[in-house]
C-alpha cells in the first residue's frame, strides 16, 4: 500500500498492517527522460553484443536472484500482503527459472531464419531480428517481482535497454532487483526503474521509447495504446481476466475442489488468471459446492508474517470492490456460503467467499473481481457452461476439469481465452515456453515463449541473389511475349 508523503515521494505501507515500510523519491517527467536517455546510450553497445555474451550477464543477475530468494520472499510478503510461501513459489522460482530459460535459448531463437522461397528460385530471403531499443515496462502490484522481472530479462536478452516503472503500491521489490543487476557487473544504465504513481507511467509512455509492455486495467491499457498509437510504437498490453470454469459431470471432485479453491484464493483472488466463476454441469453442483465450502473453512487467513494460507489483500479500492461484488450478488438472491466479509482489525484481509445461488446477470459474474471471491453457478449442459463461459468481454484465461481429457480438450478449443488449461489452474505463467496473453479486451499481443521474444525484436528481412540471372522478366520494358507466357503458366499451375 502506499500514498505521497509529500509531492515529491511516495510513504510506502505493508498492507497487511499499514505499517510504513519506506519512502521511495517519485520521478517526475525530466527524470523519466533523463533516465531513458541514458538507457538509450547504454543501449548502443548492448544491442551490438553477441546473445550469448548479452546471457552471461543476465546469468549473473539471476544467480544473485537465486542467492537472495529468502529475502526477495519476505520483501515481497511485507508490500504486497500475500504469504512468504507464495512470494517464492509464485514469483521468485519462475522469475529465475524464466530467466535460466531463455540465458539457455534466446541465442538460437535470435539466429538468423532462411525463408525458402518456391517462386523466385533464384533468390534466398532470411529474416534476422533486432532489438528496438529502449523498452518500457509499466507493471502490477499484485506480482511485483514476477511480473516485469520477467519482460525486463527478456528484453536484455534481446539486446534493449529497460526502464521501468512499477505500482506505487510496491516500488520496494523492484528498488531492490535494480540493486543486484547493479551488483552483478552489468552496465546500470541498461536497467533503470523509476517510481511514482500514475504520472509517471504516462511520462514513461510518452517519452522516447520504442516498446512498451504493459500490465494492468483494461482502461488504462486503451490509454497506453492511445499513446503508442500517436507515435507509432509498438506495446504489449496483458489487461484483465474473468475466467471461468466448466466443471463437466464427469470430473474428479476432490480434485477439481482443490484447483478451484486454490485457483480462486491464491494471492487473495489477486491474480489476472483467478478462477472468478464457475460453471458446474448438472448433479456434481451441490457435491462439489460442499466440497469447495469445507476445503476454504479450513483456510488459514490472516498476517503473511505468522502461518497462513491467505493474507492481506494490497490496494485498498479492490476491497471496496470486493465488498460491493458481494453485496450486489445477495441482493440479487445469492447465498454465502462462506466468507463474505472484511473481519474486524488491522490490514486489508478479505475472507475468502463462496457465492451459490449466482445468475449471469451479476456484477461477480460480469465484471472483474481481482479479490477473494468464488461464485458457483448450476448449469444443465456442456453447451450452456461454454455459452456462459464465453459471454464476457475479456478472454486471459479459462479451465476445464474433465476425466475424458479428450472432450475436455474439444471444449477447451471452443472457449474464448488466451490459455485454457484442463485439470489444473494458474501454473501457466510459470512456464517460460508458453505464450502468455489475452484475446478480446484482455490485452494485445504476448510475453513469454518465443512469440513473447519476438514482441522485443524488430524482426527484418534481407534478400539476396542465389545465383546471377541478366535480367528480371518482369523488368521494363514490359514484353508481349513475357505477359502470354505468364498466362499460360497462371492457367497450367493454379487452373
Amino acid at each position: 500500500m502506499a500514498s505521497q508523503a509529500d509531492s515529491s515521494r511516495l510513504q510506502v505501507r505493508n498492507p497487511a498492517t499499514g505499517g510504513v515500510l519506506a519512502e521511495v523519491e517519485i520521478a517526475g517527467p525530466a527524470q523519466v527522460q533523463l533516465a531513458v536517455d541514458r538507457a538509450r546510450a547504454a543501449q548502443v553497445a548492448w544491442g551490438q553484443t553477441r546473445p550469448r555474451d548479452r546471457a552471461k550477464i543476465v546469468t549473473a543477475f539471476r544467480k544473485a536472484l537465486a542467492r537472495h530468494a529468502e529475502q526477495l520472499a519476505a520483501r515481497i510478503s511485507e508490500e504486497t500482503g500475500k504469504p512468504s510461501h507464495e512470494a517464492l513459489l509464485m514469483e521468485v522460482l519462475p522469475l529465475v527459472d524464466l530467466i535460466a530459460y531463455f540465458c539457455r535459448r534466446a541465442s538460437g531463437l535470435l539466429r538468423p531464419r532462411r525463408i525458402r522461397l518456391h517462386l523466385l528460385p533464384h533468390r534466398r530471403s532470411y529474416l534476422h531480428f533486432r532489438p528496438k531499443g529502449v523498452v518500457g515496462v509499466v507493471s502490477p502490484w499484485n506480482f511485483p517481482l514476477a511480473i516485469p522481472l520477467g519482460e525486463v530479462a527478456m528484453a536484455l536478452l534481446a539486446g534493449n535497454s529497460v526502464v521501468l516503472k512499477p505500482s506505487d503500491l510496491t516500488p520496494l521489490i523492484a528498488l531492490e532487483a535494480k540493486r543486484l543487476w547493479d551488483e552483478c557487473g552489468a552496465a546500470p544504465d541498461l536497467f533503470q526503474v523509476v517510481a511514482g504513481g500514475a504520472q509517471t507511467g504516462r511520462s514513461l509512455v510518452e517519452a522516447s521509447i520504442d516498446h512498451v509492455s504493459f500490465t494492468g486495467s483494461v482502461a488504462a491499457g486503451r490509454a497506453v495504446a492511445a499513446a503508442c498509437g500517436q507515435r507509432l510504437v509498438t506495446c504489449t498490453l496483458e489487461l484483465g481476466g474473468k475466467a471461468p470454469a466448466i466443471v463437466c459431470a464427469d470430473a474428479d471432485v476432490e480434485r477439481t475442489a482443490r484447483a478451484l479453491v486454490w485457483g480462486g484464493f491464491a494471492n487473495s483472488g489477486q491474480v489476472c488468471a483467478a478462477v472468478e466463476r464457475v460453471y458446474v454441469v448438472g448433479p456434481l453442483y451441490e457435491v462439489l459446492l460442499a466440497r469447495v465450502t469445507a476445503l476454504v473453512r479450513e483456510l488459514r487467513i490472516g498476517d503473511p508474517s505468522q502461518e497462513v494460507d491467505v493474507g492481506s489483500m494490497t490496494f485498498p479500492h479492490q476491497v471496496e470492490v470486493v465488498s460491493e461484488q458481494v453485496a450486489d450478488a445477495v441482493t440479487r438472491g445469492a447465498r454465502i456460503e462462506s466468507g463474505g466479509e472484511a473481519p474486524a482489525g488491522p490490514g486489508l484481509v478479505f475472507l475468502p467467499t463462496v457465492l451459490s445461488g449466482v445468475t449471469q446477470d451479476m456484477r461477480v459474474m460480469r465484471e472483474e473481481t481481482f479479490g477473494p471471491i468464488l461464485p458457483m453457478m448450476r448449469v444443465e449442459s456442456e453447451e450452456e457452461a461454454i455459452r456462459l463461459a464465453n459471454d464476457s468481454s475479456l478472454g486471459l484465461n479459462a479451465y476445464v476439469f474433465s476425466r475424458d481429457t479428450r472432450r475436455a480438450r474439444s471444449i477447451a478449443e471452443r472457449v474464448e481465452a488466451g490459455t485454457v488449461m484442463i485439470d489444473d489452474v494458474l501454473a501457466t505463467h510459470g512456464a517460460p515456453e508458453t505464450p502468455w496473453g489475452g484475446v478480446k479486451q484482455s490485452g494485445i499481443g504476448r510475453v513469454h515463449g518465443e512469440l513473447g521474444l519476438m514482441d522485443l525484436v524488430q524482426v527484418r528481412h534481407v534478400n539476396y541473389p542465389a545465383f546471377k540471372v541478366p535480367a528480371e522478366l518482369w523488368w521494363f520494358p514490359y514484353r508481349r511475349k513475357v505477359f502470354d507466357l505468364t498466362i499460360r503458366f497462371i492457367r497450367r499451375v493454379f487452373g
